[in-house]
């Protein structure tokens, strides 16, 4: 992912954030004609300090089940058009319009298991984990006939991530005058996806105030 220096960040829990809002990931894998193959897909995701993995399945008839080894993870973040008639500076500097985003690339170790009670216990931390998101609470039983049998048509997946690359795009190399025109804008577009992207460059300002 390209990520000039002014947009790079390091602080985990920026990732920490990205996968609390949006857990559903792209896998990517190398494919058999020299492209890569992927899955989208939603994970769990533990850190402790440094130490990072996913946990996931696929369908076994999918091809991307029978591979292990180096893989990469795509997390997605908030994004939007940000409009150059926002700047205050807009004619002086001749700005252009550009696309204000939040992402993270992950590189590590994909290994795979199809042991039975290890399947049970991850769709059941999967189901957890998203049922609670809902409001709900069902539950996998797998000593029940009819849930049983659905762990054999997947492959669950352990990532464990060897690095980790965050890419934060949020007006952070403009002027001060062009940061709050743009959040301002932003908000008042009173739309959800434009309101947390405004969210995320203010939470951006404020640890770099705090970093200074």
């Amino acid at each position: 992912m390209f990520t000039p220096r002014a947009f790079a960040e390091t602080d985990l829990l920026w990732l920490d954030r990205l996968l609390a809002r949006d857990p559903f990931v792209t896998v990517l894998t190398p494919g058999s004609d020299g492209l890569p193959e992927l899955t989208r897909m939603p994970v769990l995701y533990q850190r402790d300090g440094d130490r990072i993995e996913l946990h996931g399945h696929w369908a076994r008839a999918n091809p991307q089940s029978r591979y292990r080894g180096e893989a990469k993870v795509l997390v997605d973040g908030p994004h939007g058009y940000v409009s150059a008639s926002w700047y205050p500076d807009k004619e002086p500097a001749a700005r252009v319009p550009t696309w204000n985003y939040a992402a993270a690339e992950l590189r590590g170790q994909l290994q795979t298991f199809d042991d039975t009670a290890a399947l049970a216990d991850l769709v059941g931390a999967i189901s957890d984990r998203f049922e609670a998101s809902v409001g709900q609470a069902w539950q996998f039983d797998a000593t029940r006939a009819e849930h049983g049998p659905e762990l054999r048509a997947i492959v669950g997946f352990r990532f464990q991530v060897e690095h980790v690359q965050l890419k934060l795009k949020l007006s952070q190399n403009h002027p001060e005058a062009n940061q709050q025109a743009v959040i301002a804008a932003l908000e008042a577009l009173a739309t959800p996806s434009y309101q947390e992207l405004a969210q995320w460059m203010r939470w951006h300002r404020e640890q770099a105030a705090r970093s200074d």
